[in-house]
Parts: C-alpha cells; sequence; structure tokens
C-alpha cells in the first residue's frame, strides 16, 4: 500500500515514485496549481522517497524513520526551505546567495541535499536570475523542489529547467467523497468544504482543521449582506474598524476582500446562467436574491472590483481609501 497518501494526483505520485526508484531523477522539479491543491504536500512526499533509510521498496517511503519525520516537519539538516523573510513579501536575491552557499555543501546525513523552494512566485526578478546559476550548473547530490501557482508567474528560464507537474484540483463530486470516506467528515461539511476549496483537497483538509477560519467567513458575508441594504455611512463604519489598527489594516483588509469577491463571483455565476458550482453554497438562497436584483453586467463588474481592490492592497495603496471605494461599488439589494 502506498505511504503517499495523495489524493487525487495518482499519476504524479507514479512519476515522482518512479524517479525516486530508478535512474530518471532531475536535478529541479516544479509543481504548479493552485494554493491548497498539494503542491508542498506533494514535493515533501518525494524528498522522503529519495531519502528515506528504512524503506523495502524503492520509491516508497516508509514516513515513519527519522529522515521521513524530520522531512515531513521541514527541519532535516540537510533540507533548506527558502521563503520570504519576516518583514517582507519577496524572496530577495541574498537569500538565493546563501541556499546557494549551502548546496555547494555534501550532505549530512542524507542521500539527496533537498532545497524546497515554495511559492517561488513570490522570488524578485533578481533573486530568480540568481537561482538560474544553480539550476543550470546544479551541486551534485542535490534536489531543487519549487512550487508556483502558475508558470506565467515565473520567467520562462526557470520553467524550462525544470521538470514541470501541474496538478488541478479533483472535482466537486471527487473532493466531497474523499472529505467523508476518508476524513469522516458529515455530508453536509463535505458537501460545503467541497465547494469553499473548489476541489483543493489540501485546502479543504485545512478549513476542516481550522473551525475559525470557517465563523470568520461565514460572519464576514453576513456583515456583508447587512450592509447591502444600509447607509453608506454604516458602509464606511466598516471600512473604519478594518483599517484599524494601522499595522493591522492591510491584513484584515486582505482576509476580507477575498470572501467578499468569492460571495460576488457566486452572484455574476448565477446571473449568468452558467450552471458552474457555487462557492458558497449555504448561501445559495442569498446569491439567488441579489443576482435577481442586478444585471450581469452590473454583477461582472463587482468581481472585476474586488479583483482590482486585491491588487491595491498588494501595491501597497491606502486600505481605507480602498475599502471605501469598493464599498460604493456595492449596490443597494
Amino acid at each position: 500500500m502506498t505511504t503517499w497518501q495523495i489524493h487525487g494526483h495518482d499519476w504524479a505520485v507514479k512519476l515522482l515514485r518512479s524517479h525516486a526508484a530508478g535512474d530518471k531523477l532531475r536535478h529541479a522539479y516544479l509543481l504548479v496549481g493552485p494554493q491548497g491543491v498539494g503542491r508542498r504536500t506533494l514535493a515533501l512526499r518525494f524528498a522522503q522517497a529519495l531519502n528515506c533509510t528504512a524503506t523495502d521498496t524503492p520509491g516508497e517511503p516508509c514516513g515513519e524513520c527519522r529522515e521521513c519525520r524530520q522531512i515531513w516537519d521541514m527541519v532535516h539538516p540537510d533540507m533548506s526551505l527558502l521563503v520570504p523573510e519576516e518583514g517582507h513579501k519577496d524572496i530577495r536575491i541574498d537569500q538565493v546567495r546563501a541556499l546557494q552557499h549551502t548546496l555547494a555543501l555534501s550532505p549530512y546525513t542524507a542521500k539527496y541535499r533537498i532545497a524546497l523552494l515554495p511559492d517561488f512566485q513570490q522570488a524578485t526578478e533578481s533573486a530568480a536570475n540568481a537561482l538560474l546559476k544553480t539550476l543550470e550548473e546544479p551541486p551534485d547530490k542535490v534536489i531543487l523542489l519549487l512550487t508556483a501557482d502558475t508558470l506565467e508567474s515565473l520567467l520562462p528560464t526557470i520553467v524550462s529547467r525544470c521538470e514541470v507537474i501541474r496538478l488541478r484540483p479533483a472535482s466537486i463530486a471527487d473532493a466531497e467523497a474523499y472529505l467523508q470516506d476518508e476524513r469522516s467528515l458529515s455530508g453536509e461539511k463535505a458537501h460545503l468544504l467541497a465547494h469553499l476549496s473548489g476541489g483543493r483537497i489540501g485546502a479543504a483538509i485545512h478549513l476542516a482543521e481550522e473551525p475559525d477560519s470557517l465563523n470568520h467567513r461565514r460572519e464576514t458575508l453576513e456583515t456583508l449582506l447587512d450592509l447591502l441594504s444600509a447607509t453608506r455611512v454604516e458602509r464606511f463604519r466598516l471600512a473604519e474598524s478594518l483599517s484599524r489598527p494601522y499595522d493591522k489594516a492591510r491584513e484584515k483588509a486582505g482576509a476580507a476582500i477575498p470572501i467578499w469577491l468569492s460571495f460576488w463571483r457566486d452572484v455574476f455565476v448565477d446571473a449568468s446562467g452558467a450552471g458552474l458550482p457555487l462557492v458558497n453554497v449555504d448561501f445559495e438562497d442569498r446569491v439567488d436574491q441579489v443576482a435577481a436584483a442586478l444585471d450581469l453586467a452590473k454583477a461582472r463588474a463587482l468581481v472585476l472590483a474586488h479583483e482590482e481592490a486585491l491588487a491595491q492592497l498588494d501595491a501597497y495603496a491606502n486600505v481605507r481609501l480602498v475599502l471605501e471605494d469598493l464599498m460604493l461599488r456595492w449596490p443597494r439589494v
């Protein structure tokens, strides 16, 4: 029985297992797909398969030996993790140079030294260019594991030097069945989480383990719906609340706007009659009500406005002004 425990990516597991067990090993792998689809989990399983010391089956990690446990916890002495440093949103060139110095060393205890670079789309252009040297002339016994949301978010020269593995979400029905059968969730909760995650198993599991996230989402949607019939002054009170304290404003707005966006996306889908699955299935009645009050062009404009607001937050625009502008666009329903 496989110990990879990866659902919905059987072909990727088969490929990586064969690479770990045989002579097809590449020096760099790029796992591409939306957040929560299982990119990091698959990368860690592959790292375990490369370095497991207790398995009897090549390419099949035991998951229990010291090497496997340390890799899974990302504390292995031969594993380097490259993520933005505290206070920064990007991976910077000095971090890549420090990584290259580490990778030049021989592994301490493992067969391969692993470099895990999750969400490498966060790297600055200079940092990405610096990594090219390692991708072109990799040290011996070094495997680089990169993840990203899309190929387009990376330099083509980075993509061309990696074995690319594209990961896609499971169908809503498949995700729902998995959550019931393998995670023992109730039918109602599995149905909700499958829709909220869009079939991204990792995202669904995270939501199942974080009830506070589900509560925050529900409260955020209920507040939005209450404000659709409220005055501009009442809406702006929320903008003021989300903008305080100043050092938390961007984080608070960044948590609320994607939830609002998911609702307006549902309204747009409903208004269009496209027949696509809703995200917020537990608010289906309210989605229907709001969609009936808007034409398709207005629903689409609201989706675009929320996407623009997220881009403005990333560009460090004034948080309160972004929120107030967004709320001025909300219809009165």
